[in-house]
């Protein structure tokens, strides 16, 4: 699912590629050409299209081992994504090269507006790799790179229980550009919406989105121009609060990116990205009453970000990466001026290979990161690893490998920025930086018929900001900070069949925490996990006009107080795909999300989601 193409500018960037290009020894033309190889991984998930609405960057992560996704209402309507048993603020997205970013709170790090079609497939970024790109996040970043532009398109429509219904189109063109040799310029675009009354009550969502770009693709480079914007409104009884009230949110995001990605001599990238982010959010305690409480909150992001690997021998390569992000917001709930911030990161990780006896190869790479905001301490923090990779004589593999990583994080301004001593969301003056520490032992198998992923890690959070709720506090959460000591087990399975593919994973996390208070009856987010949880994923082809893709998840959850449902959860994620021989490009989709109605709180005090029945129509072009 990699497939890295490169793409330029011609009348800024043409001189760049042509000084790569002529950098190489001419022996080098074919190592050049091996980077348009495809190389094809199992996903970790059947399914790829949510059932209730649009995809998104989060659609189906809830299916996926590495990810815990607690929704309100619905994955695409608000959903707060946890890697590796962290918090929702733990988490990062990066897009290109960048971490998106927002200030208020980790709640919208996930509004992006970009059509699924424009990325790859997520890659969950852990340990090593998460703290030498990740910015701001300290245990893991979802990351997804730009894909090339397809002369293609599609329209869909489709209905459901609930009142739903969709409707999206979505198109690519590409076009040779008869000055350059090999360039080519492409135009991608797409509008969807849905609207639904929701799976319960007060559970209603409209949700619109227009994206598009404009891409250059040359021989050795990439660059994409982008702008979208999306609107979401949605409800949902105790959607913050555990206080029986119906409350709201009226969100609106926009993001225009320019990305461009260069590859150069032999095994050598860079990238760049810059990017401006504008939100607006409006949340309304009680739809029935607005005028109780409701606050207004808008930011704003700009930043410019640099990653790449530049491979100075067969033996010897340097990565890196450097993010700086500024920000601000305008709050009705932000009281002590803290509106505004400056972040810095700056990480180098040079890597060492040394060739063994029988296809046997050890790398190992040792380097530091180092983060900063204006308002913050700074930190350093060493980053490493060791990998031993074999491969065998049927070109099947395995590799083991050893790392630690520390990573660092500062609060959203939800949490320092409002007031201490009332108030529904109550923020804590005295957080300081956090840091996370996480070492990590694993192995890979990779067969022609199955591959297995395994991994065990211990990580230690320190002063962790979770949001809290005490019985004698008629606030709804309180930001406080905890130590908490993480062990962690993950494994994964893919499983290839003629007509079939098997996905199946187990994953246990077992936690001590330490808040140094008494005061703290429950945890929303920290001590929100399971302590185990199994994956299954079909997807099954028994003739050439039908597909049928399964998700199963179950799991058992850590006991929490304000709990209403059972701690164990059963749901299942089913799709009918038939694409009638007649009518060639069509495919008629029946869709069905939460099968046995599951009650679960994903978060605990909310309520979760109910059963969601679908049939869509899509015409491919």
């Amino acid at each position: 699912m990699i497939r890295v193409v490169q793409v330029a500018l011609p009348a800024l960037l043409l001189s760049v590629s042509a000084l790569s290009s002529a950098s190489d020894e001419p022996d080098n033309s074919d190592e050049v050409k091996h980077i348009e190889k495809i190389t094809v991984e199992g996903s970790a998930t059947a399914n790829k299209l949510p059932v209730g609405t649009f995809g998104s960057p989060v659609s189906n992560l809830e299916y996926d081992p590495r990810v815990d996704l607690q929704s309100r209402n619905m994955a695409e309507a608000q959903a707060d994504v946890t890697i590796r048993g962290g918090i929702f603020e733990n988490t990062g997205f990066r897009i290109g090269s960048a971490t998106l970013f927002d200030p208020q709170t980790g709640h919208y790090f996930a509004e992006i507006p970009i059509a699924q079609e424009m990325l790859s497939d997520a890659s969950v970024l852990t340990g090593v790799d998460n703290a030498l790109l990740g910015v701001n996040s300290s245990v893991g970043t979802v990351s997804r790179y730009w894909t090339p532009i397809q002369t293609s398109g599609s329209v869909s429509i489709g209905a459901g229980n609930n009142n739903l219904n969709l409707q999206r189109i979505h198109s690519g063109v590409t076009l040779a550009l008869d000055d350059f040799t090999d360039w080519t310029i492409g135009f991608e675009g797409e509008l969807s919406r849905s609207e639904s009354d929701g799976t319960i009550e007060n559970g209603d969502h409209h949700f619109q989105r227009a994206s598009g770009r404009i891409q250059l693709v040359g021989p050795v480079s990439q660059t994409d121009l982008f702008f979208g914007v999306q609107e979401k409104f949605f409800g949902w009884p105790n959607m913050y609060t555990p206080f029986n009230v119906n409350e709201t949110e009226d969100l609106k995001a926009r993001l225009l990116i320019f990305n461009h990605k260069q590859h150069y001599a032999q095994d050598s990238t860079f990238e760049v990205s810059t990017y401006y982010r504008r939100h607006n959010d409006h949340y309304v305690f009680s739809r029935e009453n607005p005028d109780i409480f409701q606050a207004f909150h808008e930011t704003e992001v700009k930043s410019i970000a640099l990653s790449g690997r530049h491979a100075q021998t067969a033996s010897f390569a340097l990565n890196y990466s450097a993010q700086i992000i500024a920000d601000d917001i305008e709050s009705t709930t932000l009281e002590n001026n803290f509106t505004s911030r400056h972040y810095y990161k700056f990480s180098v990780l040079p890597e060492y290979r040394i060739d063994l006896s029988g296809d046997r190869q050890l790398t190992y790479r040792l380097g530091a990161t180092f983060d900063d905001t204006n308002r913050d301490d700074s930190e350093t923090s060493l980053i490493g690893d060791i990998t031993l990779n074999t491969i065998n004589a049927d070109d099947t593999s395995q590799t083991v490998y050893l790392s630690y990583a520390q990573a660092t994080q500062v609060a959203g301004y939800t949490a320092i920025g409002g007031s201490n001593t009332g108030g529904l969301f109550r923020s804590n003056y005295d957080l300081e930086r956090e840091t996370t520490k996480n070492i990590e032992l694993g192995l890979v198998l990779d067969r022609d018929a199955w591959r297995l992923d395994s991994a065990i890690f211990y990580r230690q959070d320190d002063d962790l900001t979770d949001w809290t709720y005490s019985f004698n506090s008629t606030s709804a959460r309180t930001a406080n900070p905890v130590d908490i000591k993480t062990l962690g087990l993950e494994l994964l399975a893919i499983k290839r069949l003629d007509n079939a593919e098997i996905i199946t994973s187990y994953t246990f996390l077992n936690k001590s925490e330490d808040y140094g208070a008494a005061d703290i009856d429950a945890s929303f987010y920290a001590l929100n996990y399971p302590d185990h949880r199994v994956t299954l994923g079909v997807i099954w082809r028994p003739m050439d006009v039908v597909e049928v893709r399964v998700d199963n998840e179950w799991r058992k959850q850590e006991e929490n107080t304000l709990r209403n449902s059972d701690d164990d959860a059963l749901f299942t994620h089913i799709t009918l795909k038939i694409s009638p021989s007649q009518f060639k490009g069509l495919d008629i989709m029946l869709a069905a999300d939460n099968l046995w109605d599951e009650s679960f709180e994903e978060i605990p005090g909310t309520p979760g989601r109910g059963e969601q029945y679908t049939i869509s129509a899509t015409y491919h072009w």
